[in-house]
């Protein structure tokens, strides 16, 4: 006894067709999608995160450029005269100059890395202050010492293995935000991975919908009678053949005539196009917040008050206020080394430039009314006398 019947064979050449799998569209940043927040990958991570999203790359150096510019006041005037001019024409890397460029370039790596490496080059003899180097994180790491106060910043060597440098004052080290026990600090990017994948699958899938909008697939759909002397098979390879000729040849408008009951359909035309403008605006809200960046400085334009804009600018200058105390222990400690080495006096003061120019424009009335009001008084002295 069978269990399964055979079927009943056709009249016609009955035979059905199938797609083959082909790879699925997906955005180039895939290390993104196995992001592991503890990695030893984290680098190349951010690299990959700052590329991948332009929000992320531009807010970065925003915030690098709204650091602003300082000046370093000397008591002694000798001192001054020279550490001006040593900031100003310092060699930084390879083909820069300024300190300006140093800080820069190292406010940049702190931002994206959490940590920043910078080293003090001096001269052959070591009787001065020679150059500038950012250190690139992926040639050095840093080592607890002794003990839990000391850390030793060693060069990665081809083996795996760590070398400590030589001349430990000469490195510069600032971390972001380390968490308890840990050496390496904590990069504004961290938690911005998962989002921005999520991000990048709709852009992506946006991108797929408009190529197959202007390049459509068809389903041509034969059906044949019941009376056909052909095969089906037969008449179907030719319906194929005369299709792919006509859908090739693009420097002419060819006809496609079929005799028989032939039907052109577009592939997914009937389907509905979604919508992702809430969707994709609530990802950037959250890369936004992360980065305290003010939307309508990234060209975001949300709805929004002045007041909201001018609280958002004031949040934006606690956070590079915050920044510049973790930059000033560098830049102390350059201007001292370049100080000593020179003989003069290690005095002086870093003065940053204001930040917000609505603090210059109240600063600048202020000092308009004070001096009006101290005019009328005088006046008023001179009547009574």
């Amino acid at each position: 006894m069978k269990l399964f019947s055979a079927k009943k064979k056709s009249t016609t050449d009955d035979f059905t067709v199938q797609s083959a799998v082909s790879q699925s569209n997906r955005h180039p940043f895939m290390s993104l999608d196995s992001y592991s927040p503890y990695s030893h990958k984290e680098l190349q991570l951010y690299e990959s995160l700052r590329e991948a999203v332009p929000v992320i790359d531009a807010a970065i150096s925003k915030l690098v450029r709204l650091l602003g510019t300082f000046k370093i006041e000397c008591k002694e005037k000798t001192a001054q005269k020279l550490l001006d001019a040593f900031l100003v024409d310092v060699k930084v890397n390879n083909c820069s100059s300024g300190i300006y460029q140093f800080i820069y370039s190292y406010f940049d790596q702190l931002l994206t890395y959490g940590t920043a490496v910078g080293e003090i080059v001096l001269s052959n003899d070591r009787q001065s202050l020679k150059a500038l180097y950012n250190a690139s994180l992926d040639d050095v790491a840093l080592k607890k010492g002794n003990s839990a106060l000391n850390v030793k910043v060693c060069t990665k060597n081809t083996d795996g293995s760590l070398t400590p440098v030589k001349f430990q004052d000469l490195i510069c080290v600032t971390t972001l935000n380390p968490a308890p026990g840990k050496i390496e600090g904590t990069s504004v990017l961290k938690g911005l991975p998962f989002v921005s994948s999520i991000l990048l699958k709709i852009f992506n899938t946006i991108g797929v919908n408009f190529e197959r909008v202007g390049n459509v697939r068809f389903a041509v759909t034969y059906k044949p009678p019941e009376n056909a002397h052909i095969s089906s098979k037969q008449r179907v390879q030719e319906i194929a053949t005369q299709w792919s000729k006509a859908m090739r040849d693009k420097s002419q408008v060819c006809d496609f005539v079929s005799v028989g009951d032939v039907s052109v359909k577009v592939i997914g035309a009937d389907s509905q196009v979604l919508s992702c403008d809430i969707e994709i605006r609530h990802l950037l809200e959250q890369i936004v917040a992360k980065l305290s960046v003010p939307p309508f400085m990234l060209g975001l334009s949300w709805s929004s008050t002045e007041r909201m804009s001018s609280q958002q600018a004031d949040i934006l200058t606690s956070e590079l206020e915050f920044y510049r105390t973790l930059i000033n222990p560098v830049i102390y400690k350059i201007c001292r080394y370049f100080l000593r080495l020179s003989g003069l006096c290690d005095e002086f003061d870093i003065v940053w430039s204001n930040i917000n120019l609505q603090d210059e424009t109240e600063l600048a009335n202020s000092r308009l009314q004070n001096a009006q009001a101290a005019q009328i008084e005088n006046t008023l002295t001179e009547v009574k006398s």
